[in-house]
């Protein structure tokens, strides 16, 4: 008997308390409320060590979080397994939960990072900016039939991904290196 392996997860992480920190977890909620075919929405304030095992049982995975300085309205983008020279329970980026996966488990899920552009993050508060909503819809507009066709690797090499550098933690957010123009 073979083991079965689901299909998506989407790991949806922010603090929605830190206004637009909170566009990872309201694309969690966006994606949640469709419920996709094979696909499985978790949302969180932070990655954390046990999401390794849970990554483990999907084929693949996709890092949904706000940027804080990439470029509009989002980034998506495969990512490479990475593995940490220390982690803390308090920060651990997409890349080192993949590397987790796979020395703690023996499983290699394709990976992706989703990094919706966000602006207000330095005060308290539950709502998204504006722009920040713009650039969630254009996040959802993108990744649906991206998620319905299962054609991620295509959908990641068509926006372009070598303007970034590999998305790491920051103020909650995925980081971006901003392109020169």
């Amino acid at each position: 008997m073979s083991e079965r392996f689901d299909d998506v997860l989407i790991l949806c992480y922010g603090n929605p308390g830190r206004l637009d920190d909170g566009l990872g977890p309201a694309f969690g909620e966006a994606m949640a409320q469709l419920s996709l075919a094979g696909v499985t929405v978790d949302i969180d304030y932070q990655l954390t060590v046990e999401e390794a095992e849970r990554m483990a049982q999907f084929k693949t995975v996709i890092f949904a979080d706000a940027s804080v300085n990439s470029r509009e309205p989002f980034f998506f983008r495969r990512i490479e397994a990475k593995p940490a020279l220390g982690f803390t329970s308090h920060h651990l980026d997409p890349e080192n939960l993949l590397a987790l996966t796979q020395e703690l488990f023996h499983r290699e899920p394709e990976g992706f990072a989703l990094g919706i552009r966000g602006y207000d993050f330095n005060e308290f508060g539950e709502t998204l900016s504006a722009s920040a909503q713009k650039n969630l819809a254009a996040a959802l507009q993108f990744i649906l039939p991206v998620i319905r066709a299962r054609n991620f690797n295509n959908a990641a090499a068509a926006l372009n991904p070598t303007h970034y550098d590999n998305p790491t933690a920051c103020q909650g957010g995925l980081q971006c290196k901003t392109e020169n123009m």
